[in-house]
């Protein structure tokens, strides 16, 4: 299942490095019309990944950070030396270059309607989260609603927001480095009855995220994530498919997921969010020699260790993966 999408020529316009490894980036598409945005927006385009004249054009998500000025859009980008290259294809991005981007999109709203809010970011995955936490500042600032933010990262000097939050915030935000664990049970037990939760980051720390809010019985809907599918227990690299009803076995490279390799070879596939959320994309495992690195936040933890059904938009393996498909013959 694909959207439709409108892509129009835009600018880089500036570029910053905010962290040794993230970069921040100011794109402002040639219309002039930067279209305003709501907080948990994200913006598509299209880069050229891999090196170039030997590369291919892919489409990247980042989400738009901070309040809309009507000038550009603002993306940070977390360099991945072992990720599938888009990283990597945004940071030779300089100002002056062009790329095509699409208008913000929105699958992580936030809504200002809650009694209270418990904001949790893991690296990176403090970008969808900026603007969420200037709002509900605002709203805590006018109205007393309780607001707190948990804010992870390996080192203080990765912390790529902490200023510009600690300015929103003030006391309400704890930073944790070094991978100290977090008190999120204590932090949810503080919210009010009908709070929510929004948290966006490795898929390890949403886990513990999803489990502490499940032990304290809170409502599942009030528990808002979003992941940006890159992050795995395993390093990223190629391995291979069997699809025994089609007689194929592919090979998935380090810069490719599971399921544009499918697509390429005319596997028909069912997706989505591209995020490993929505769970359209999940298919039967029938074997794997090797083991499945599974990097969505739709399968339980029970069906990751049964090994049955993997997320083909993010999830990956080591070795070779047997997967049923849906086709059948006539």
């Amino acid at each position: 299942m694909r959207s439709d999408i409108h892509w129009a020529p835009a600018k880089v316009v500036a570029a910053r490095d905010l962290t040794p490894t993230v970069r921040e980036f100011e794109i402002r598409p040639d219309s002039g019309m930067v279209s305003p945005h709501e907080p948990g927006a994200h913006l598509q385009l299209q880069v050229l990944v891999g090196q170039p004249g030997a590369g291919r054009i892919q489409t990247r998500s980042y989400s738009l950070i901070g309040e809309p000025d009507g000038q550009a859009w603002r993306i940070a980008v977390k360099r991945l030396d072992d990720g599938r290259g888009g990283s990597l294809a945004m940071w030779r991005l300089a100002a002056g270059d062009r790329l095509l981007v699409s208008e913000p999109q929105n699958h992580f709203a936030l809504d200002l309607t809650a009694p209270g809010y418990l904001l949790v970011a893991g690296g990176i995955g403090i970008t969808p989260l900026v603007l969420m936490a200037q709002r509900v500042a605002a709203l805590g600032a006018r109205d007393g609603r309780p607001v707190r933010m948990l804010y992870g990262a390996r080192s203080a000097d990765e912390l790529a927001y902490l200023p510009l939050l600690q300015h929103a915030l003030g006391e309400r935000i704890e930073a944790h480095v070094g991978g100290a664990a977090i008190d999120f049970a204590g932090a949810i037990g503080a919210l009010p009855a009908g709070a929510q939760l929004y948290t966006c980051g490795p898929v390890p720390m949403l886990e513990a995220v999803k489990r502490a809010w499940s032990a304290a019985a809170r409502p599942l809907a009030d528990l808002r994530f979003e992941t940006f599918g890159s992050s795995g227990r395993l390093p990223t690299q190629a391995f291979d498919v069997r699809i025994p009803r089609h007689d194929l076995t592919l090979h998935v490279p380090a810069d490719s997921t599971l399921l544009d390799t499918l697509d390429a070879a005319g596997i028909q596939t069912i997706w989505d969010c591209k995020r490993g959320e929505c769970g359209l994309c999940a298919m039967d495992v029938l074997g794997v020699d090797g083991e499945i690195d599974h990097r969505d936040v739709f399968l339980s933890e029970h069906e990751k260790a049964s090994g049955q059904r993997i997320c083909v938009c993010v999830s990956r393996a080591v070795g070779t993966l047997t997967l049923d498909s849906a086709w059948r013959p006539e």
